[in-house]
């Protein structure tokens, strides 16, 4: 079971020993493994230090999700504006 308590975006980049994750529950919350196993691991505890950092902060911390979410997907690549 994967125990997270918010949603969780999991993206391959073109290195393949490279994935970064985000949050979209969390504002802010990012970061980057090694394996999608890597990911899902910083992500449970990383979440926990961003609520501290929010409450430290007085800023408001989102609900649990009750059904959150793991997507992997491919890297979202931006568009150039030109």
């Amino acid at each position: 079971m994967i125990d997270l308590k918010y949603s969780l975006i999991i993206e391959a980049t073109a290195d393949p020993t490279f994935f970064g994750f985000y949050s979209p529950d969390l504002e802010g919350f990012t970061g980057i493994g090694h394996s999608i196993e890597d990911c899902l691991y910083k992500a449970r505890w990383g979440m926990e230090e961003h609520l501290a950092v929010l409450r430290e902060q007085g800023l408001p911390c989102p609900e649990p999700k009750l059904d959150p979410r793991v997507i992997i997907q491919n890297e979202q690549r931006l568009e150039s504006v030109a």
